[in-house]
């Protein structure tokens, strides 16, 4: 809407001073020419609005003029909440509000603590995606974040490693862990988690209310779901002897559990090796993962473990020979 863009352009000109067109044209995703039909009509208003010509040009406000036009909208004060993560407002679909809501908030502050809130902003950003991988596509994210602010029963297709279902879901809470977004569910009267990126079709069911158990804290949940998590996948403990480097890869590889194993290392020998006892998954994942240490690690148990690295190693050597 164009008096939401005005108000947007006239905080931009307070909060920032003196900008460009082409630099106001970026920030409100608008063209030039409409960037000069903007001020204009801001100046026909009465707010003093200045073009100065030249290399250093650009508009700026009289020196000294300030608005209180900061009232925040509703969209806008729901997506203060994401102030730190402006991808996922995206993702949600409340980019634009948290954008205005940002400048209105800096706007209303006195002068001094305005710029200091900018500089934090220009200096410190939060990015959630895993170095090398990409968020898995979710183009029904927003219907889901739609359903779980207003509390609306989900119908669902849903693709798990089984095969494709149908689900009946009563929305509790999104999660974005490592840059991609689960939605946590009451399905079959169970807390369940799905993630968004799965899901084939969703229906939001307008006429049905979504039950919310008495006391649900979600980011609790998710703790304890996490931890439960790890605790079933990690099934069994790996002996290693490891190089100065493959202890310096623990951490990187393995996460969490590579740092339990550094911390727990033994005393290094003339070489450097240390023994380690690492948590790993199931017999195939876990020949995987050691793999990942190359000529770094030495096995030493447990021995059904130490076999199937063997054949896979062996194996290895068989087709690159």
């Amino acid at each position: 809407m164009r008096a939401d863009r005005l108000l947007a352009l006239l905080l931009l000109l307070q909060n920032r001073g003196r900008m460009t067109a082409p630099e106001l044209a970026e920030e409100l995703e608008v063209s030039v020419r409409t960037v000069y039909r903007d001020a204009e009509a801001l100046a026909a208003s009465g707010v003093p609005v200045y073009a100065e010509r030249g290399p250093a040009g650009g508009f700026r406000l009289l020196d000294g003029y300030r608005t209180r036009l900061t009232g925040l909208t509703d969209d806008e004060a729901d997506s203060l909440s994401l102030a730190g993560m402006p991808t996922a407002a995206a993702d949600l679909g409340l980019g634009a509000e948290l954008a205005t809501a940002q400048l209105k908030l800096a706007a209303a502050l006195p002068a001094g603590l305005g710029e200091r809130s900018r500089r934090i902003q220009e200096r410190f950003h939060l990015d959630a995606t895993a170095w090398f991988r990409t968020a898995d596509p979710a183009p029904l994210l927003a219907r889901v974040a739609d359903a779980v602010w207003r509390q609306r029963v989900l119908r669902g297709h849903y693709r798990r490693w089984g095969g494709e279902v149908e689900r009946v879901l009563h929305p509790l809470g999104l999660v974005l862990k490592a840059g991609n977004w689960y939605l946590v569910a009451l399905a079959d009267g169970n807390v369940r988690t799905y993630r968004v990126s799965r899901f084939l079709e969703l229906t939001v069911t307008e006429e049905e209310s979504a039950e919310r158990p008495d006391g649900f804290d979600l980011a609790r949940h998710w703790a304890q779901a996490s931890r439960g998590l790890e605790e079933r996948v990690l099934r069994g403990t790996a002996h290693l002897r490891v190089s100065p480097s493959g202890l310096r890869l623990l951490p990187a590889l393995f996460g969490a559990a590579g740092a339990r194993a550094v911390a727990g290392a033994g005393d290094a020998d003339a070489d450097g090796w240390a023994e380690v006892r690492l948590d790993v998954e199931e017999l195939p994942v876990a020949v995987s993962d050691i793999l990942r240490l190359g000529l770094d690690a030495e096995l030493l148990g447990p021995p059904e473990l130490r076999a199937e690295l063997a054949r896979t190693v062996t194996g290895l050597a068989q087709r690159y020979a």
